[in-house]
């Protein structure tokens, strides 16, 4: 396929905000993709040249992508950091000065998709000596040949910027509309493939050879999978009208998320909920599943939790986050900062599929397959009763072993990846928190000057797949060693600015935070329509994608709770 023919799609995509005008382009954009041998056109739709477990990045700065334009255009790089200060769109820069080359030589372009595919999956391969002239070889032969408007969405998406406004679910319900009749049955079976393999193109391949084969994909142990997601509980009572009597409670940890596999041929993978292969910085891990779980294949859920080596007293998420994303000196880091894993349900078992199968059914199964060791791996601590007693006490139990709270479970539900569900709830005494993602920053005064002091809040409005601004804060230590601090989170977001105007930066949406609040309040003043009062970030979320973040409906529906409780 020609890379103008896609370019044409981003276009119509960029112009209409409409979801269902996306779907209705987007599935007309699919049907031709049937005849087409390479289905890997639509990694290109999600600004990716790899389905969405493979956690390789191009790995591109914007001052790579300004040399590259200055190679292939000629103009200078002055010039181009000038326009891309005026308009704080690197795309739409490439746009006009490959544009204006191309007008001014009358060169003719012939830029496939497939040469586009192949000069990007080159990227992240390339490291050490000499790597950055390749890369920048590689990105220069595609501006050559590219349009104006081709060599505006390769930049966009070589920096992550491609802002079509294309969101999974709209993926999904065009390969409905495009393979499939459309239907309830039709669009569930095709979320359902996705949530097990997390690739696009192979749920677009099996759709086009009808619903029977669609409904053939199984998870495959070593495969990475999205977690399934809790939606909150006010307390004990309303968990219980929410997931029926008798509950399953465990407790809520506070740690990272881990899915433990190990397949048929007893290769084991870690993976964490952002779909991180991690087993390398977890050579402990790897050692206590060989040591303690007794199974040919098995894909479980679980959550990592810190402890002090001398007290043995379970430590917060923030102690030990620097495990997930250390590739170096492990050996070291495994002695200094311990962990624990605590698994708390089975999606495969031994060559069989468990996800359909019930929760309790599915506990049962785990319960019998791990020995269990503290502070080394075991099953989560549970109760099962109908007693809110029984319950309170459980909860105060956790929080006494320094957990963050309860996650209360539907004993009949079934395991589903990727989605927020209502029949898992999480139970904590900080009720006003939320991981949001940081849009924004705003340099300080005085002792702060030359860090940034306050910084933009943003949810996921996921109708739109937007990020909408929420709040501000400012509430971070001066001193490292005292916690998050100005210069730390600084130097986190700096390499991250697409746009300077004045002591104000935009800031892309890559850095996840947790925050403190004192409540949800209507404003005019923030595209969300809501404001946190006083909010306060406490910590990173280095396990989290920006896409992980705290919804706009959630958050409505927190603010409708709230207000539900003044009334009453």
């Amino acid at each position: 396929m020609q890379y103008s023919k896609l370019c044409e799609t981003y276009e119509d995509l960029e112009k209409n905000p409409s979801r269902l005008k996306k779907t209705e382009i987007l599935s007309k954009f699919f049907k031709p993709l049937k005849k087409e041998k390479d289905k890997q056109i639509i990694y290109l739709l999600q600004g990716k040249v790899y389905p969405d477990y493979d956690e390789r990045e191009f790995g591109i700065s914007e001052q790579l992508c300004i040399k590259a334009l200055e190679k292939s255009s000629g103009v200078s790089k002055k010039e181009i950091i000038n326009h891309w200060r005026k308009i704080g769109d690197l795309g739409k820069v490439a746009e006009q000065v490959i544009g204006n080359k191309k007008q001014n030589t009358l060169f003719s372009h012939k830029l496939t998709t497939d040469k586009v595919l192949d000069n990007l999956k080159k990227l992240p391969e390339l490291q050490g000596k000499g790597a950055v002239d390749k890369k920048l070889s590689l990105i220069s032969e595609l501006l050559t040949s590219a349009t104006g408007t081709e060599a505006k969405y390769i930049i966009r998406t070589l920096i992550g910027q491609l802002r079509i406004g294309v969101a999974s679910g709209t993926i999904r319900d065009s390969i409905v509309e495009s393979c499939l009749e459309k239907n309830k049955e039709n669009t569930e079976a095709v979320q359902d493939a996705y949530n097990k393999t997390t690739d696009f193109a192979l749920v677009f391949e099996k759709a086009c050879k009808g619903i029977k084969e669609l409904k053939k994909v199984t998870l495959s142990p070593g495969h990475p999978i999205k977690a399934m997601l809790a939606l909150k509980a006010d307390s004990i009572e309303d968990g219980f009208k929410r997931v029926g009597k008798p509950a399953i409670f465990e407790y809520k940890y506070d740690g990272f998320r881990m899915i433990i596999n190990k397949d048929e041929k007893g290769k084991i993978n870690i993976f964490t909920r952002r779909l991180d292969n991690v087993t390398n910085q977890f050579p402990d891990v790897v050692e206590y599943i060989q040591k303690y779980i007794n199974a040919k294949s098995f894909i479980i859920d679980s959550e990592a939790v810190g402890y002090d080596k001398k007290t043995k007293k379970y430590t917060p998420f923030q102690a030990v986050s620097q495990r997930i994303k250390r590739k170096h000196n492990i050996q070291e880091l495994v002695k200094k900062l311990p962990i624990e894993i605590n698994a708390f349900d089975i999606l495969y078992y031994n060559g069989k599929e468990l996800i359909s199968e019930p929760f309790e059914k599915r506990t049962k199964i785990l319960r019998k397959l791990i020995q269990n060791h503290k502070y080394k791996i075991r099953t989560a601590h549970q109760l099962i009763t109908s007693s809110e007693k029984k319950a309170d006490k459980f909860y105060k139990q956790a929080l006494k072993n320094n957990q963050e709270g309860l996650m209360i479970k539907n004993k009949d539900s079934k395991y589903q990846p990727g989605a927020r569900v209502g029949h898992m709830l999480k139970l904590k005494p900080a009720e006003n928190e939320l991981d949001l993602v940081i849009t924004g920053a705003e340099y300080g005064k005085g002792k702060r000057a030359g860090s940034y002091a306050t910084f933009t809040l943003s949810c996921l409005d996921e109708k739109n797949n937007k990020f909408v601004e929420i709040g501000k804060s400012s509430g971070l230590k001066e001193k490292p060693e005292l916690g998050l601090s100005f210069t730390e989170l600084t130097k986190k977001l700096k390499p991250l600015i697409t746009k300077e105007h004045g002591r104000k930066v935009n800031i892309q949406p890559k850095i996840v935070v947790t925050i403190l609040y004192q409540n949800i309040q209507r404003s005019p003043t923030y595209k969300s329509g809501f404001a946190l009062r006083f909010p306060r970030i406490t910590q990173l979320r280095p396990d989290r994608k920006a896409d992980d973040c705290a919804t706009l409906s959630e958050i409505t529906k927190g603010y409708n709770r709230h207000e539900l409780k003044i009334h009453y």
